[in-house]
Order: C-alpha cells, then structure tokens, then sequence
C-alpha cells in the first residue's frame, strides 16, 4: 500500500498575479515564503504558508485557459480552510468585501460551512473544526 505522509501544497494558477497576491495574503492572511520571477516562462511562484506550514503555491503564466464551470467541473473541485468561528470568518470577510454564500450546516457532521470565490472564481470553502 501506498504510504503518503500529508498533503505537501496545493497549486493554484491565476489570472491577474497581484489581484490573487493581495486575496490570499491580505484578505485570507497566508504568509509569503518565497516569490520567484522564472524569466524563461514569464511566470511568478508565490509559495505561501499558513500556520508555519507550506500549503499554496499560486502560479501566474500568460493567457492561462478559464475554467470550464463552476463548481463541478471536472478537476478541482474546491479549497477548503478549518476555521474555528465560522460566523466571525463570514463578517470578516464581508468586512473586506469578499461575496459570501450563507452559512449552511452539512447535513451528515452538523458542522457549519460556506463558500466564497478567489479573484479566479475559484470556489474556496470555509468548515468550522
């Protein structure tokens, strides 16, 4: 049997770099571990962290190709982030003018949740622990 230890990061490819740099730093507070420019591929690598952890690597390339559908195309499905306050996440972010879905309860582990989209509509969902 195969022996995975964790998830090591998740890759992200954007449209407007420093649109989706400010969200994920400024708004949802990851912290920036390295940026590289790679010339070659005119290309930026932002590789950013939360909670001290390595988690998102967010990639610019030119003329990157939309995404088919929202949220089920195939692929990806959605981000999501453990949070402890959900109502207090939900404010926060309306606070910052991120559009926020109402806070549903999944219907199996009666935990609160809800979505909201990056600058790419990429859907992020946010699950109280």
């Amino acid at each position: 049997m195969l022996a995975l230890n964790k998830v090591h990061h998740i890759a992200i490819i954007c449209s407007d770099y420093e649109k989706s740099k400010h969200f994920y730093t400024r708004i949802l507070g990851l912290i920036i571990i390295q940026e590289i420019y790679r010339k070659e591929r005119d290309s930026y690598k932002l590789d950013l962290a939360l909670n001290g952890e390595y988690a998102i690597e967010l990639f610019s390339f030119p003329s990157p190709p939309q995404r088919p559908s929202q949220p089920e195309s195939c692929g990806l499905r959605h981000l999501a982030f453990e949070v402890d306050d959900i109502e207090k996440t939900s404010r926060f972010l309306f606070e910052k003018n991120v559009p926020a879905e109402a806070i549903r309860v999944d219907e199996y582990t009666k935990k609160r949740f809800f979505f909201i989209a990056d600058p790419d509509e990429l859907p992020i969902e946010f699950y109280e622990r």
